[in-house]
């Protein structure tokens, strides 16, 4: 898992282990170098634009969006969604 220097990881150590996953930071100002996570900053944005407050939000509306996001194929996976990949089972939305 690549992540950026943000002080919200400031506790990698435990979500290492716990999701037993290696962690890797990415240097400053290089986005190139945690592209998928850029990518979806950016769909995410789509839905809520900085300085939204998402406090505002419920449950279920961010729950949708996550549905939504984790339904979205993605060119770094092969065309698979996230959910997909992460599954290794097909998902077939529309038939």
């Amino acid at each position: 898992m690549t992540l950026d220097n943000g002080g919200e990881f400031a506790d990698q150590v435990r979500v290492s282990k716990q999701a037993n996953v290696a962690i890797y930071f990415a240097k400053p100002y290089a986005s190139w170098q945690h592209g998928t996570s850029e990518n979806t900053n950016g769909r995410i944005r789509r839905f809520w634009p900085k300085k939204f407050d998402l406090g505002t939000l419920t449950d279920k509306e961010i729950n949708e969006r996550l549905i939504q996001l984790n339904f979205t194929p993605r060119k770094i996976l092969d065309g698979l969604t996230p959910l997909e990949a992460f599954t290794g089972k097909r998902v077939a939305l529309i038939t």
